[in-house]
């Protein structure tokens, strides 16, 4: 006789327990098993951890599969039940973990492999192989690519959030906890009486005085200076879009700034020629933003302006605005604006720049460059590698969520009528925002060491998003590198792995639509390839989002620091400003209370957060695991040197903090 011991655990989240009838049946290569029930008496209880015996007259030889079964008890009512892992103990006294991380319902089964993770041409019994193209196959009839728009990456083909699959579907806490929080914040407008109203803001004071919901020390910091110079140059490096900036080494033909204008801001015997040539000239252009189409409010379209802001690092070490030019095409009704220009037309200039800015962060920077990537990362893992594959392993944490949080932001942010529909730009102009970004994202710029290079952005001071992330990079990729290593000893197995080359090519054609002056791989021939890659889907997935979405509602949840829409024409002429015109410029009482209340609920912590680095889902043997371990660490580390570092700043940047940073796009 031969004895095989089954440890089987179910899921820790809420309802995950079951009372039904469950079955198993091991699979050998020689033989196997009975379909035997599960005697261990299941319950309602999550986290249980059930044994039983599967016994046999002889040794069914290598176990290759189980099989899980699952039947309704007598006349209870359907529930699915969720199954976290089976460890086998075999009779040579092997043991054999089997992940599963899956629910069940009535009448359904699973073949769940166990053991080491593989690739396709390391399954020699026949099958494997064809368990392992089986797989692939249900995986690509339930997660099909479907077309948002010409121009635009491909996405899941689901747009209705009550018909996703259980597999990509939301715990039932998270759900629950979100609609309240919804619920709350849609309550507290109407209490507020902001509700559809077209009043526009008495004063900044009223705007402070509305309940916002919450506060934090940064939001309180940001009404209090947000008209700073200091404050605002500040935000292109540590805000919401560190992405635009970049050394300016010469002047841009269609930017008109002379010496003479300059002199005023630079140190004393200074010029602009000489700080462009010591590297303290910076400059963010939004060239892209031109020409796009608008929303239209009451016949007529909203302004954006496609604005270009020059910068000078102080001797202080201060970055500071210096000129601002809100189109960009000069004339005399396109001024230049300057900080000794009247302090209102100077704060109007500033407030249109944050204008394009906040847009720019979140349709290209935040939606298309982490959500929508991230979105063809999971859609490319779920399509080509089975489970046992060593990257799906390695990733599928990083998938978590994701897709049907980009389901409910396709039903709720975008179109008209929607969230992001009440900015300024209009369906057509998010469209082709989306369209001229990704014909314009490169490799280069995914992959952030090279992405500051780049931009000459090596050396500017109190840049702590590149410097927390360049950490970040750095740990992850010595992570990537000894996991991808231990899996890919060489060259040869990486090219010859085609479910790894599947995986790619679906990311390039998409993603990127095929487009190879990109310079995204669509093949890969070497660790080294690999390695890399994978560095730039785990931290886009994780660090590159959580450093773009936890700072919105500090950072513009104050309206007037980050409008998403205005409604007053750019000015055209200086000396025409005032304070009545600022605020007529500004989002009305409704826009702003929508905006806030958007940002509030999608830059919180939810409570099934997930930090980077944890694997909360046992899949990997031994060896990978102490890789883990080791990543942890890292990360730990480096959470204990930011963590001082902040201590000791006025304006403390806590955003890429590991603790902080959820292991998916998950919001």
């Amino acid at each position: 006789m031969a004895v095989y011991t089954l440890e089987v655990t179910t899921g820790s989240m809420l309802h995950a327990g079951t009372f039904d009838n469950l079955y198993v049946t091991l699979i050998g290569t020689e033989s196997q098993s009975r379909r035997t029930q599960l005697s261990f008496g299941l319950d309602n209880k999550t986290a249980k951890v059930g044994k039983c015996s599967v016994t046999t007259i002889f040794s069914l030889g290598c176990l290759l599969l189980l099989k899980l079964e699952k039947d309704p008890f007598l006349e209870s009512l359907e529930k699915d039940w969720f199954c976290s892992k089976i460890m086998v103990r075999t009779p040579e006294e092997d043991e054999i973990l089997f992940p599963c991380h899956r629910w069940l319902s009535r009448g359904g089964f699973v073949l769940l492999r166990g053991g080491r993770a593989t690739k396709a041409f390391e399954d020699l019994h026949p099958r494997l192989v064809e368990q392992r193209k089986k797989e692939l196959v249900q995986q690509k009839l339930m997660f099909k690519w479907d077309k948002y728009a010409d121009g635009m990456s491909y996405n899941l083909n689901l747009y209705d959030p009550t018909a996703v699959p259980a597999e990509i579907s939301l715990s039932f806490s998270k759900v629950f906890q979100f609609r309240y929080m919804q619920q709350a914040a849609s309550a507290e407008l109407k209490l507020k009486g902001v509700t559809n109203s077209t009043e526009q803001w008495e004063s900044f004071e009223a705007m402070k005085g509305f309940s916002w919901f919450k506060k934090s020390p940064l939001s309180e910091y940001v009404s209090q200076h947000w008209k700073d110079d200091d404050f605002f140059g500040y935000q292109f490096l540590n805000g919401l879009n560190p992405y635009i900036i970049q050394r300016c080494s010469k002047l841009p033909s269609n930017f008109p700034v002379t010496e003479e204008m300059m002199k005023p801001f630079l140190a004393n015997g200074s010029s602009l020629t000489a700080e462009m040539k010591k590297g303290n000239i910076f400059i963010s252009d939004y060239k892209i933003m031109e020409g796009l189409p608008t929303r239209v409010i009451d016949g007529k379209p909203v302004p954006l302006t496609a604005a270009l802001c020059l910068l000078y690092l102080n001797p202080e070490k201060k970055l500071l605005p210096i000129a601002i030019q809100l189109g960009q095409q000069p004339s005399e009704e396109n001024p230049i604006f300057l900080p000794s220009d009247l302090e209102s037309d100077w704060l109007l200039a500033k407030i249109f720049v944050r204008h394009v800015d906040a847009l720019y962060a979140q349709l290209v920077t935040h939606l298309q460059k982490t959500h929508l990537l991230a979105e063809v990362f999971t859609m490319a893992t779920l399509r080509n590698l089975p489970i046992i594959h060593p990257l799906y392993k390695l990733l599928i944490p990083h998938h978590r969520n994701t897709l049907y949080t980009n389901i409910v932001a396709r039903v709720t942010l975008y179109g008209p009528g929607r969230t992001l529909g009440n900015s300024s730009l209009g369906g057509d102009g998010f469209t082709e925002l989306m369209r001229r970004s990704l014909s314009q994202t490169t490799y280069t710029s995914l992959c952030l060491p090279e992405n500051i290079a780049a931009r000459g952005l090596e050396s500017i001071p109190n840049f702590y998003y590149r410097d927390d992330a360049l950490r970040l990079w750095s740990i992850t990729n010595s992570f990537v590198k000894a996991m991808v290593a231990y899996y890919y000893p060489s060259d040869s197995e990486v090219s010859a792995d085609s479910e790894l080359q599947e995986w790619v090519n679906e990311i390039f054609y998409y993603g990127f639509l095929g487009n190879g002056d990109s310079g995204i791989p669509s093949n890969f021939q070497t660790v080294e390839e690999l390695i890399k890659f994978v560095t730039m889907v785990i931290f886009t997935s994780s660090a590159q989002h959580s450093a773009v979405n936890s700072a919105q509602f500090d950072l513009i949840g104050w309206i007037p620091n980050g409008p998403l829409l205005l409604h007053q024409a750019p000015p055209t002429t200086k000396g025409q400003s005032s304070t009545e015109a600022i605020l007529a410029t500004l989002p009305n009482k409704y826009s702003a209370g929508l905006f806030m209340s958007f940002v509030w609920l999608i830059s919180r912590k939810y409570d099934d957060f997930v930090p980077l680095g944890t694997y909360p889902e046992q899949r990997f043997e031994s060896a990978a695991l102490q890789m883990i371990k080791d990543f942890q660490a890292e990360l730990s580390s480096l959470s204990v040197v930011i963590t001082k570092r902040n201590s000791e700043l006025e304006l403390p940047y806590d955003y890429l903090n590991p603790k902080e940073i959820d292991n998916s796009v998950n919001i």
